[in-house]
């Protein structure tokens, strides 16, 4: 194998733990032992949470892995929680402890009333999350989720950010992608908005010559009549 291939290999292993994998919902177990405004959060018990704040207990405190209620309420699609927590002053970009904010949650989890909700009530699309320094748009085009990535995108999220694997989100739609509908329909999402197709991963490959080595025929031809020419 040659040196530039198996570089790109062992960063596309890696990657595919991302962001899916790298996130760490509450288990049943931390679910079932959370106490105050986690507690209610998880379950979407309304009572409860407003009983809690309006005794102004702590709405951005954190559980053992740096999850406030709002992510938690996420990560379980509350969205009367969310909104509650939000409406008492929630930190909504608040990081977890591997720094995802509930708009990746959302995003990774390809859900999109929660996600549109969250932006609603004043989450930022524009945040550098995860280990690998990415977004919520990047996570999102890797898996193909396109009308989490439309949505995003409305929200001005980064177009051409480039995460430390030296990917933007343009790139992870075609290199971590499978070539199908969804990503194919993320890559015109991304193309429409005006992300640059002229972005090269570390081993300065194009997205058109990425989408080529991977045998996607229909991106190549997307990237075509958008300009890319190489």
């Amino acid at each position: 194998m040659k040196p530039w291939n198996l570089v790109f290999a062992l960063a596309a292993a890696l990657a595919c733990a991302t962001p899916a994998q790298a996130q760490v919902p509450p288990t049943a177990a931390e679910t079932t032992a959370y106490q105050g405004l986690h507690a209610a959060a998880a379950r979407g018990d309304m009572p409860a949470l407003a009983k809690l704040i309006a005794a102004r207990a702590d709405v951005n405190a954190r559980d053992g892995y740096g999850r406030t209620p709002l992510h938690v309420a996420t990560f379980a699609r509350q969205a009367d929680a969310i909104r509650a927590l939000a409406q008492a002053g929630a930190d909504l970009n608040a990081l977890e402890n591997d720094r995802y904010d509930a708009v990746t949650i959302a995003a990774v989890a390809d859900d999109e009333a929660t996600l549109r909700l969250l932006l609603q009530l004043g989450a930022s699309a524009k945040q550098v999350t995860s280990r690998y320094d990415g977004t919520a748009l990047i996570a999102a085009a890797h898996l193909g989720h396109d009308g989490v990535v439309r949505q995003l995108i409305a929200a001005g999220a980064p177009l051409d950010h480039v995460n430390n694997l030296h990917w933007t989100a343009l790139i992870e739609s075609i290199v971590l992608g499978n070539g199908g509908p969804r990503h194919q329909a993320t890559l015109q999402a991304l193309l429409q908005a005006g992300a640059s197709y002229a972005l090269t991963d570390r081993q300065g490959n194009t997205p058109l010559q990425l989408a080529r080595q991977r045998g996607y025929g229909a991106m190549v031809q997307m990237l075509q009549a958008a300009g890319a020419v190489k």
